[in-house]
């Protein structure tokens, strides 16, 4: 599902931190409806890219558009009004809080009035399930602390959530790292589900065969430089992982 205009683009995208230079001229396009991964090793400039794409980092150079227009992110709230979600390996989950409580965090229900207003509990685990839900997870219990999740599941609630509360754009960094084979199989479906609701989803990974069946489309990084950009069908993953490496 695609429009003209891309939904996300960059376009010569640069960044320096003193001498080193950490992105140079970075242009990439994301559709509406498509998995775009971002492939790389370590250092290669993947977070630095996905840090200006979420308001973290301004960038030196380029432009960033949204629907064809250029626009200016000061913060990551900036970011999150324009519909680009990150979930970062650290998932920004408090472990000891229910499932519920930080499925709404920032954006809780509330009954009552001035200092009589409290969380709504009820409204909370509803929105909770229904956000999960359409994302085809099935909960177990809202009330669970989310430290007791395993991490697949937590990755799956985090990805559910950004999609609920609107993000047009997601952005998941190494979202299978520290996975086994089922719960990485499990969070790919997850992505695959906000593809086919019309979400854009930028895969940061630098594991290629967990990228290869779910992407639509493939960017390179080798240190801050791009080795192009490639529809699937365009390369196999064999090259890909040359290219990847230097080769």
């Amino acid at each position: 599902m695609t429009d003209h205009a891309p939904l996300l683009e960059t376009r010569n995208l640069g960044k320096v931190f003193g001498r080193v230079i950490a992105l140079r001229d970075i242009s990439v396009q994301l559709n509406r409806g498509e998995v775009l991964a971002l492939l790389g090793d370590n250092g290669a400039g993947k977070s630095t890219l996905i840090k200006c794409l979420s308001g973290v980092h301004r960038p030196d150079s380029g432009t960033i558009l949204m629907d064809n227009t250029p626009v200016d992110f000061h913060s990551p709230r900036d970011a999150l009004k324009c519909g680009i979600a990150t979930v970062y390996q650290d998932l920004a989950m408090v472990p000891h809080l229910s499932i519920s409580r930080n499925f709404v965090l920032g954006n809780e229900p509330a009954r009552g009035r001035g200092i009589f207003q409290r969380l709504d509990r009820r409204l909370s685990d509803r929105i909770t399930r229904a956000g999960c839900r359409r994302l085809g997870i099935d909960l177990r219990e809202t009330s669970q602390p989310v430290g007791t999740l395993s991490g697949g599941e937590r990755q799956s609630v985090a990805i559910a959530r950004a999609v609920h509360f609107g993000a047009r754009v997601l952005i998941l960094d190494e979202p299978t790292s520290a996975l086994g084979v089922k719960e990485s199989d499990n969070v790919l479906k997850d992505i695959d589900q906000a593809r086919q609701r019309g979400v854009g989803v930028i895969l940061i990974t630098h594991n290629i065969h967990h990228a290869f069946p779910v992407a639509d489309a493939f960017t390179i990084l080798r240190r801050g430089s791009s080795y192009g950009n490639f529809r699937k069908g365009q390369v196999t993953r064999d090259q890909v992982l040359d290219m990847m490496a230097g080769l």
